[in-house]
């Protein structure tokens, strides 16, 4: 609760979120959205022993409603799903000298051989790598450039083609990125996890559920699946496939469209034996598809390997 300069008590918001001298803050989360002090989007989810990672973008509280506004990445962590913690600042998008279109979108965040990798997208000036030997960062810039670039975007015209990594790190420990707009690319990463290693690669998936951005890979049972943004307000769609550069095989929708948000991001992990999916909605009481929040719900297969549909209106966690 906080005063007005004259004693009288300003317009009060229901928060779960208490903050510490640290600048970090402890959350109870109670349904869904997960958070409701601050707007957040594009998680990506990370398992590390027994704590889950979620790595969001960041929406400002003054985004007008045709435009996004980033300028920084944050991240949470709970051990129950329950307690969550939201550390420091790590990152933002002045880590990225070449940045100039200073907008912090989707990233990702891996671990690779004793440190992590956050992979972010700037919009039109390309795909950044930041690297940092503490989970939580302080994160630099680990090359002094973009990763990845329109110009790597071979198919694509349209100047934020290259947005929306995800790294896969596969069985035999190779580590992959994809990534695209409109177009979904692949290419495998070298084990400094800063260079790509070969060919980039283009995913067919088919005109029934086109493919328009955020993609996530995850393995289960030996099946790679590949989940993704479709059209336009965006939907949920997967694919499947026994090798992760192909044949893919769509396989349908499996959410709708986030609630007062046009766009969608997936993020799906296994974390003690149950398997979550993560994606955001415009949900909260001034939530639209600037000012998002993330969602937090279960995943379920069939017998077959598919995925159960996901009940497009937001649930709570059991």
């Amino acid at each position: 609760m906080e005063f007005n300069a004259d004693g009288t008590i300003k317009l009060v918001t229901p928060t779960n979120a208490v903050t510490n001298k640290d600048g970090s803050i402890d959350l109870i989360a109670n349904g869904n959205p997960l958070f409701r002090h601050v707007h957040t989007a594009d998680a990506a989810a990370y398992v590390e022993g027994d704590t889950l990672w979620l790595f969001a973008g960041h929406d400002e509280d003054d985004a007008p409603n045709n435009e996004y506004k980033m300028t920084d990445w944050l991240t949470f962590s709970t051990t129950d799903l329950k307690h969550w913690h939201q550390h420091p600042v790590g990152l933002d998008i002045s880590a990225f000298k070449w940045a100039t279109s200073k907008q912090a979108f989707a990233g990702h965040v891996a671990k690779r051989n004793g440190k992590y990798y956050w992979y972010v997208s700037t919009n039109w000036c390309g795909i950044g790598v930041a690297v940092s030997d503490k989970i939580t960062g302080p994160y630099k810039d680990a090359i002094g450039k973009p990763l990845l670039t329109n110009k790597d975007c071979r198919g694509s015209s349209h100047s934020w083609a290259c947005i929306d990594p995800a790294i896969f790190i596969d069985d035999d420990n190779t580590p992959y990125i994809i990534w695209g707009n409109r177009q979904c690319y692949i290419a495998k990463l070298k084990d400094n996890m800063t260079e790509i290693d070969g060919e980039i690669h283009q995913l067919d998936l088919g005109n029934d559920f086109p493919f328009t951005e955020a993609p996530w890979v995850h393995k289960r049972d030996g099946k790679y699946y590949l989940t993704y943004a479709v059209s336009w307000p965006e939907r949920m769609g997967y694919a499947i496939s026994d090798n992760i550069m192909g044949p893919w095989k769509p396989m349908g929708l499996i959410d709708g469209i986030a609630g007062n948000s046009n766009t969608t991001h997936p993020s799906i992990v296994k974390f003690k034996d149950q398997w979550l999916y993560f994606t955001h909605d415009g949900s909260l009481h001034d939530g639209h598809s600037y000012k998002r929040s993330v969602v937090m719900k279960n995943l379920e297969y069939n017998a077959d390997g598919s995925i159960k549909p996901i009940d497009s209106t937001p649930s709570l966690i059991k």
